[in-house]
C-alpha cells in the first residue's frame, strides 16, 4: 500500500466540502466568449485533493475511459508536485486541459468515486484542469518519457480527440506519427465544435503543441479520400493507418421549411462561429446570420444544442429558446451546462417539438410551428418516447433556428477506400477490442465507428487503437476475417 501524505483521517476528509468552481457572473458572461469557469487556485486544489479516500482499489480509474491513475495524480497535487502530476496524467491522457473542461466526469471517474455514496464526489475533473492550467501559467510542461524510435510510421486521419489520443500513445511507444487534418487548424471537433467559453482556443493549441514537443507531426488542409487516399499513404511508407474522422455529417428533422434562410445545422452554425471569428465582429465579417435583437431557437437537448444557443446569446440574440421533445430529466446534456444556460437566460421549452418552419415571401425564417409532447414507454435509448398531443400546436416567432438532432458518419475516407467495410449510416466496421477494420493495416475508432459520443469515449477508442497498432507493428499479424 502506498504511504499517505494526507494529514486528515478518513472521517475528517468526508467533512471537507467539495470545493466550488469559481465562475464568471452570468450577466457578464452571457455577452462574452470568455471562459465561464475560472479554474482552481493551488490552495483550493490542495484542499480538494485532501478529500480523496486513497482507495486500495480506485474505482475512479476503472470508470475513466482512458484509464488515468487518479489516485497517483491527486496525491501529487496534494503534495504540491504539480509538474509531476501533469506527467503522471499524460501517461494516459495527453489532453488533460481539454478533458478537465469538457469530459462528463459525473458519468465516468466521479460517478465511480466512493465518496459519492455519502457526500459529493471528489472533483477529479477540476483537479485535472488545475494541473494542466498550472503548466500553461508557469510555461512548463510535464511530458512522459518516450521509448527509443522503432522505425515504424503511423498515419492518423483526423485530429479530433480519438486521433490526438492515439498519436500521444503511439509516439510514446517510439513510433513516428503523422496526423492529417482536413481543415486549416488542428483539433477537429475540439476546435470547430465546442465554443471558446467552454473550451478556449489557446487551450487546444497548447495541448497540440505539447504533442508536437513529444514528436507528433501535423499536416493541415489534407483531405484523406480526396487529397490523398489510404492506399497512397501505404505507398508513401506508412505501416499502419488509424481512421478517426468522426461523425460530422449533420442530421435534420425532416419537417417542412428546413430549407429556409436562417435554418442551420448545429454543425454549420458552430463551425462558422468557431473558425470564422464570429466573436470578433465587426473586425471580421459576420459568418452567420446577424441575430442581434432577433429571436433564436435551438432544437435538441445535448451539449451541442446548449453550445449553439449560448453562442446565439453571445452574438446578441434578444430571445434564446431551447426546444426539446422530452423532459429536462431525459436531456443528455451535462448538468453543469444546463445550469449555466439557464443562468445566462436561455428559456427552456421541454416536451416541445417543431413540426414546421414558416418563412416570409423572401424565403427567410419567420416562425416555428410546434406541438406539445407527452412521454410514453421507454425506447431503445432507455428514455421514454415522446408522443405528440393532438391539437396542441402553437407558433414561436423566430429569425434563426439551429438543428442539433445529431450527426452521422463523415463519408470521405470510405468513399475512396472500397475494401473498407461499412455498416448502415456509413460507419466503419471495426473489431470492438482491436479496432481492426476489413483492410489490412487500417484501424478505425471514435465517432466514425460508434456514432456521436463524448470526447473522453473517443479518446478511449484512440488509446485502444494505439495499443492494437503497437502490437500489429511488432508482430505484423492480421487475422483473416471470420467466415
Amino acid at each position: 500500500m502506498k504511504p499517505s501524505h494526507n494529514p486528515l483521517k478518513l472521517k475528517e476528509r468526508m467533512q471537507v466540502p467539495r470545493q466550488e468552481m469559481p465562475q464568471r457572473d452570468p450577466g457578464e458572461r452571457a455577452r462574452t466568449f470568455e471562459e465561464v469557469n475560472l479554474g482552481f487556485g493551488a490552495e483550493i486544489a490542495k484542499r480538494e485533493a485532501m478529500r480523496c479516500l486513497e482507495c486500495a482499489d480506485p474505482k475512479c480509474s476503472n470508470g475513466c475511459p482512458v484509464g488515468v491513475d487518479v489516485r497517483a495524480f491527486v496525491d501529487l497535487v496534494l503534495t504540491g508536485e504539480f509538474q509531476a502530476a501533469a506527467a503522471k496524467m499524460r501517461e494516459a491522457n495527453v489532453l488533460p486541459a481539454i478533458t478537465g473542461r469538457v469530459c462528463p466526469q459525473e458519468e465516468a471517474c466521479e460517478g465511480a468515486c466512493l465518496l459519492s455514496k455519502k457526500v459529493p464526489s471528489l472533483a477529479i475533473g477540476h483537479l485535472e484542469r488545475f494541473i494542466a492550467d498550472w503548466e500553461v501559467s508557469t510555461n512548463s510542461v510535464g511530458l512522459p518519457a518516450l521509448a527509443a524510435p522503432t522505425g515504424k510510421r503511423v498515419a492518423i486521419v483526423g485530429s479530433g480527440p480519438a486521433g490526438l489520443a492515439a498519436a500521444g500513445d503511439l509516439v510514446q511507444k517510439g513510433h513516428a506519427v503523422t496526423v492529417f487534418e482536413a481543415l486549416h487548424e488542428i483539433g477537429g471537433v475540439l476546435i470547430y465544435g465546442i465554443p471558446p467559453f467552454r473550451l478556449p482556443r489557446h487551450i487546444v493549441r497548447h495541448e497540440v503543441d505539447n504533442l508536437r514537443r513529444m514528436g507528433v507531426e501535423f499536416q493541415t488542409n489534407v483531405v484523406v479520400g480526396k487529397t490523398v487516399t489510404v492506399d497512397e499513404l501505404f505507398e508513401e511508407g506508412y505501416h499502419a493507418v488509424f481512421v478517426a474522422t468522426g461523425a460530422g455529417l449533420p442530421k435534420f428533422l425532416g419537417v417542412p421549411g428546413e430549407h429556409l434562410n436562417g435554418v442551420y445545422s448545429a454543425n454549420e452554425w458552430l463551425t462558422r462561429v468557431n473558425l470564422m471569428h464570429a466573436a470578433q465582429f465587426p473586425h471580421y465579417d459576420q459568418p452567420v446570420f446577424d441575430v442581434r435583437g432577433k429571436d433564436v431557437a435551438v432544437v435538441g437537448g445535448g451539449n451541442t444544442a446548449l453550445d449553439g444557443i449560448r453562442v446565439a446569446l453571445r452574438l446578441g440574440a434578444r430571445k434564446a429558446y431551447l426546444l426539446y421533445r422530452r423532459s429536462e430529466k431525459e436531456m443528455p446534456a451535462r448538468i453543469e451546462e444546463v445550469r449555466h444556460a439557464k443562468e445566462e437566460g436561455v428559456e427552456f421549452h421541454v416536451l416541445t417539438n417543431p413540426v414546421e418552419f414558416l418563412g416570409d415571401q423572401d424565403g427567410y425564417l419567420s416562425a416555428a410551428r410546434c406541438i406539445r409532447m407527452e412521454l410514453g414507454q421507454p425506447d431503445e435509448s432507455g428514455r421514454r418516447s415522446p408522443i405528440p398531443i393532438a391539437g396542441s400546436e402553437f407558433t414561436i416567432p423566430l429569425s434563426v433556428a439551429i438543428i442539433a438532432a445529431g450527426t452521422t458518419a463523415n463519408p470521405l475516407v470510405q468513399s475512396a477506400t472500397p475494401d473498407l467495410v461499412t455498416r448502415k449510416g456509413g460507419y466503419i466496421v471495426a473489431d470492438g477490442e482491436t479496432l481492426r477494420t476489413s483492410k489490412r493495416g487500417v484501424f478505425a475508432g471514435g465517432d466514425i465507428v460508434t456514432g456521436g459520443a463524448t470526447v473522453i469515449l473517443a479518446m478511449g477508442a484512440g488509446r485502444k487503437a494505439a495499443a492494437a497498432i503497437d502490437r500489429y507493428l511488432a508482430d505484423a499479424q492480421w487475422p483473416a476475417p471470420a467466415a
